[in-house]
This record gives structure tokens, sequence and C-alpha cells, in this order.
């Protein structure tokens, strides 16, 4: 059931013609006169693919950093925030800001005791990789050496 005016055949060949140029979604839509929405989904009934996250803007940039804080920094850090909140005359946007990063480093301190115990478990697993594989080779040395004996 479609909703708008429908796609004649010229636009669709437009459209693959403006897709295969690695237009994005909401320019293609604008330079159409279609809705987003629209020309995303009839790219999908067409077959092509479309980078919807192309063309999307942010309203923060964030830089990913090379190593993991540790969990005493994302500790210092929420100390900070605790510290700040306890100052008298805060305005609200100070004090959301502020509740943000409590949630943030309350976050992280969950995720990154999850990512140590990963690292744990796996440590453990290549240990008893090990000791299995060195029990292996003494079996089939002894298996050996009583085939040895045996003839």
């Amino acid at each position: 059931m479609t909703k708008g005016k429908p796609w004649t055949n010229e636009e669709e060949k437009e459209l693959q013609i403006l897709v295969k140029a690695g237009a994005s979604p909401s320019v293609i839509a604008q330079k159409m006169g279609k809705t987003y929405a629209a020309t995303v989904k009839k790219c999908e009934r067409l077959g092509l693919v479309v980078d919807v996250t192309r063309g999307l803007r942010t309203s923060t940039s964030i830089k990913l950093p090379k190593d993991l804080p540790t969990i005493e920094e994302a500790l210092q850090m929420l100390a900070g925030a605790l510290k700040k909140a306890c100052e008298p005359g805060l305005d609200k946007v100070e004090v959301q800001r502020l509740q943000v990063i409590a949630t943030l480093a309350r976050t992280y301190k969950d995720m990154f005791a999850e990512y140590l115990d990963y690292r744990g478990i796996e440590k453990r697993l290549v240990e008893l990789e090990a000791k299995y594989a060195a029990l292996d080779r003494k079996s089939e040395k002894k298996s050996d050496s009583e085939k040895i004996s045996s003839s």
C-alpha cells in the first residue's frame, strides 16, 4: 500500500544512478523530491545498497582513546563530579552534566570489570590447554614405552 506518489521508471533509473554514484539517502531524497523513508524503502525493494549512516551529523565527535582508562582513573573522574555536585548554586545544566558523568563512570566500571573477567578466563583457558597438551604428550610417551617393553 503506497502512501505517496508512485515512483516512475525514470525516477527508479535516476535513483539507481545516484546510488551507484555514492549519494546518501538524504541527498537522493532531496534531489528527487521524495521523503527519506520512501527513498530508503525503494532502494531496499530494488535491491540497491545505500549507506544510511552516510551524511548523518552528530552533535558531538568522540575521539577513541588508545588505552582504556583504569578503574582508578574512572573513580577519580567520578570523585571530581561528586565534589563539584556538592558545591552550592549549580545550575540545572551543570547538574545534568554531572549526572551524565556519574552514569558513564558507573557504566564504565561495570564494563571494565566484565572485560577483565573475560581476559582472566581466556588466560586460564590457555593455561589449561597447555597442561592438557603436556599430559597428552606424557600419556603418548608412556603408551609408546609400554608397547616397546611388551614386544
